[in-house]
């Protein structure tokens, strides 16, 4: 009786791939591939490639601005080569970010009170970098289709939507230090019972990057030791020491890390001067 020989079965597409894995580590490891030039070939052409991307952006960026009257305020097709000077004694102006930094722009206005603002700044990115960074050691292994791994494709899917999400919320938030502070002024004028005088320091406080630093009534944050000036007309310093402070911090603070502010203008710093020595942390 004949025997009927039986079809071979078809391998799966996982048996495949490991056929062809295991044909490329043996191809490797009789013949191998040396560092140079393979290697060495390649990441020279990718270098030139990034070098010449960035002469060409420089390029269109420096003749597309150099308006017909040579003054460098040409907008071109990257931006002007350079701006009008800054003004130093705008108190108007608020810092923002590069866009790629968005997420982490709004990061810090969800941490935003002092005790938190570390989580926001040092605490979350590191953990997601070490985590990042031991992840080839967590997870080994050999199975890499997204359908097989449904934790990792979920993780990495949650990471870019909160990135995306809190640099589109960072992109579109609101002029955040300044306008956020000065609704503060009208409590900070109820609580501590600042007399007329002194309102418009307030104001200038609230709008002049003072609490970047200093904490006032609950707003701002505290940074590089900076104190908290709810109650700082209680030491009785007077409006001169407290313009001379102004001007040049480290006069009256030998050491102190403050930038001066003497740029606002003696009307300005007069105005300062009366609110925080009306600060009496009265309730």
């Amino acid at each position: 009786m004949a025997v009927v020989p039986q079809p071979k079965e078809k391998p799966s597409r996982v048996d495949e791939q490991r056929a062809g894995f295991a044909r490329y580590k043996d191809d490797v490891k009789t013949r191998g591939k040396p560092f140079y030039p393979y290697a060495m070939f390649h990441d020279t052409i990718m270098s030139l490639v990034v070098v010449a991307v960035i002469i060409g952006l420089a390029a269109i960026w420096k003749w597309t601005s150099y308006g017909p009257h040579h003054d460098g305020l040409n907008p071109g097709l990257l931006g002007p080569e350079y701006t009008a000077p800054a003004d130093p004694g705008t108190v108007s102006f608020v810092p923002r970010p590069d866009w790629y930094f968005y997420f982490l722009f709004y990061l810090l206005r969800i941490f935003k009170w002092p005790e938190s603002v570390f989580l926001g700044t040092v605490g979350v990115p590191t953990i997601a970098l070490m985590l990042l960074i031991g992840l080839p050691f967590l997870d080994r292994r050999r199975e890499r289709r997204p359908s097989a791994r449904p934790v990792a494709m979920v993780a990495g899917v949650l990471t870019i939507l909160s990135m995306g999400v809190l640099t589109w919320k960072g992109a579109t938030a609101q002029e955040a230090l300044a306008s956020e502070v000065i609704r503060d002024v009208p409590r900070w004028i109820h609580e501590e019972n600042l007399p007329p005088a002194a309102v418009p320091g307030a104001k200038l406080f609230a709008t002049s990057g003072c609490t970047a630093c200093h904490t006032y009534a609950g707003s701002g944050g505290s940074n590089l030791g900076a104190p908290d000036l709810t109650a700082i007309g209680t030491r009785n310093l007077g409006i001169p020491t407290q313009v001379k402070h102004l001007q040049n911090p480290s006069s009256v603070t030998p050491g102190s890390p403050m930038p001066s502010f003497a740029s606002l203008g003696d009307d300005r710093l007069h105005q300062l001067a009366i609110f925080l020595e009306a600060s009496k942390g009265t309730h």
